[in-house]
């Protein structure tokens, strides 16, 4: 008689809310098992945007278990590291890289959003949950007590930590990082100052950022063993997907678009981006608005990375999106020697040394967004860099070679953006 397959289940809450069941098997397979409550609720707290009710055929997405093989739902997938993180942590956890559910169910207390990933006892999972196929047996996955868990997407070395009297420590596992902090790079110099001043000149710009701070990397505690620079300061940005103690949902854009993290620069372009915001944000001119003026300011900083993971949207009232604050901006182009190229394709180009107004005027009309509700918002963003930036860079703390070659940049834009 063949022994029964092997797999364990994860409970998915939202906003305490059931959305669904995981359930991973031992040979890779996933099988996400939407709760019939959920799917009933009309006012059910949005898991993903694919998921809403006004979202084309929603239901139907949801009537079906959702089966993949090795990597989780690319939903649920984009909500655990990439790269060196992802190696790390699954070295610490004793988990294979290419493990998914079992990250997943080691994380799932302080994942990016409001979605919590729970492991169930065997005898509490719902037998509709096992109808899918051969009946497994259950079994619970390892308890989930070790401290100093944390799930941030992304590449940099970069935590989810806590802030008292001015000192940072990694979340304890049950606990809500408030903070995300990133270490300096072993790869390239002084990121995390590079990163501030990008972001503190978007900000002069017109760009919504959450708070940010240089944290002293004395002032951080608890870091685990990983190699450092010797560099002084840690880049620090406030979690907008946090506040009060309490989770905020959020996704992005390759969740929304259901795309893996190895398809992050290639799997959508900005002209997409912008029709989602305009149909389903409560206030999808503000946000087309404010996603103009980001992408002529990842130009006006020589930032190639703004991909799909780095633009998201929150669900501030748990159902309906809205444009995320901005974040991961910084100046690409001193690491990588003659980038550039925008990370997605703007109006079907990618040059920032071609790019000019009627670049951005083909990607509003090709977005259907009226160009005249957009123009003015991008003078405004020139009109502010160029009155601000020039005095501002000298002040803030980016390296001065890195200072050089970004005004440089300035000078080298088509003549519609070019500063100083």
């Amino acid at each position: 008689m063949t022994k029964p397959a092997s797999a364990s289940v994860l409970e998915l809450t939202l906003h305490e809310t059931t959305v669904g069941f995981l359930t991973g098997f031992r040979d890779g397979r996933s099988i996400l098992t939407f709760s019939p409550e959920y799917r009933a609720t009309a006012t059910r707290p949005t898991f993903s945007l694919i998921t809403h009710p006004a979202f084309p055929a929603s239901e139907q997405i949801m009537a079906s278990p959702w089966v993949r093989r090795q990597r989780l739902h690319p939903i649920l997938s984009n909500l655990l590291p990439e790269g060196a993180l992802r190696q790390f942590l699954a070295q610490a956890l004793k988990a294979h890289p290419d493990n998914e559910f079992e990250l997943l169910s080691w994380l799932g207390q302080d994942l990016p959003g409001a979605l919590i990933a729970t492991p169930m006892e065997p005898d509490a999972v719902p037998t509709y949950v096992l109808e899918q196929g051969p009946q497994p047996s259950i079994v619970k996955p390892p308890a989930q007590g070790a401290s100093k868990r944390f799930s941030l997407a992304g590449v940099q070395m970069k935590f989810s930590m806590r802030e008292h009297d001015g000192r940072y420590q990694i979340a304890e596992t049950g606990e809500l990082g408030e903070w995300i902090v990133k270490t300096p790079s072993t790869t390239h110099k002084h990121v995390p100052l590079n990163e501030y001043t990008a972001m503190r000149l978007a900000e002069m710009a017109g760009i919504d950022i959450p708070e940010i701070r240089l944290v002293p990397l004395a002032h951080v505690d608890q870091l685990p063993q990983i190699n450092l620079p010797n560099e002084q300061h840690a880049f620090a940005i406030k979690r907008f997907d946090r506040a009060s103690g309490k989770r905020i949902h959020m996704e992005d854009f390759a969740q929304i678009l259901t795309k893996y993290p190895h398809d992050k620069y290639h799997g959508g372009n900005y002209q997409q981006i912008a029709r989602i915001l305009y149909e389903y944000s409560t206030d999808g001119l503000a946000d087309v608005q404010q996603l103009a003026r980001r992408l002529l300011v990842n130009i006006l900083l020589a930032n190639g990375d703004a991909h799909l993971k780095n633009w998201s949207v929150l669900y501030e009232d748990q159902f309906n999106p809205r444009l995320s604050p901005a974040y991961d901006i910084l100046t690409t182009r001193v690491y990588i020697e003659n980038e550039h190229e925008f990370a997605l394709n703007l109006a079907r180009a990618k040059d920032w040394y071609n790019a000019d107004i009627a670049q951005f005027q083909s990607w509003a009309e090709k977005s259907g967004i009226p160009w005249r509700t957009i123009k003015p918002h991008l003078q405004d963003t020139l009109d502010r860099a160029r009155a601000q930036w020039p005095k501002a860079l000298k002040e803030l703390p980016m390296i001065p070679q890195q200072q050089q070659e970004l005004a440089q940049h300035w000078q080298s834009l088509h003549a519609d953006f070019r500063i100083g």
